[in-house]
């Protein structure tokens, strides 16, 4: 990756990397682990850089299709070890209440993220974080609906994949909905040659 420096218009949003859903957590996510050293790097580039996190009540009706994982104030709902936290201006809590909500960083219940990221003049965000098939995937779509331009970090994310294939299907969908996604794979590869945008 390039060295670049991100101006006051940019942030970085850390999507949901807690400990239930690394290695060994609730709710696993292969590779989990892996994406740590890569979101440590980018996080010095931005002067603005947020975070996300599923807060659960222990009985959520979200619970009925997942796994018990992320209940609030657990240490599974940590944000994992290694993580660098201190430059997180702002933690959004998502998924508090008793529905099946919380997916996106735009469903967060403790602040209003389209609101706070406007008031600061944030045009752009650059994504990464867990999971790649489900949070990273609507959080992304949500800002692209809103009209923020989405970057998504290749080698920062990583997928539950429920299915397999799930991971490279969010990738394509988020592609397809104007996100462009940098990062040197071969996913990303296969994509450009399809036709969508990227930097690689």
């Amino acid at each position: 990756m390039s060295h670049e420096r991100f101006g006051l218009d940019t942030a970085l949003l850390v999507v949901d990397v807690q400990n239930d859903f690394c290695p060994g957590g609730a709710l696993a996510v292969a590779g989990g682990d892996a994406i740590i050293p890569v979101i440590n790097a980018w996080i010095p580039r931005f002067a603005t850089v947020l975070a996300s996190r599923d807060w659960h009540p222990p009985d959520s009706v979200h619970f009925t299709s997942w796994p018990p994982h992320c209940v609030a104030g657990t240490v599974g709902a940590q944000f994992r070890a290694g993580l660098d936290t201190g430059r997180f201006l702002l933690i959004l809590d998502k998924g508090t209440g008793d529905v099946d909500d919380g997916y996106s960083a735009f469903e967060a219940t403790s602040e209003d993220l389209e609101s706070w990221l406007r008031s600061r003049g944030i045009e752009q965000l650059y994504v990464c974080g867990l999971a790649t098939d489900y949070c990273v995937l609507r959080t992304v779509l949500d800002a692209l609906r809103l009209g923020f331009a989405v970057t998504v970090i290749r080698d920062g994310i990583a997928a539950v994949e429920v299915n397999p294939g799930d991971g490279q299907r969010a990738l394509e969908a988020m592609a397809a909905a104007g996100a462009l996604v940098t990062g040197d794979s071969r996913t990303c590869c296969n994509i450009c040659n399809r036709g969508q945008s990227y930097l690689l």
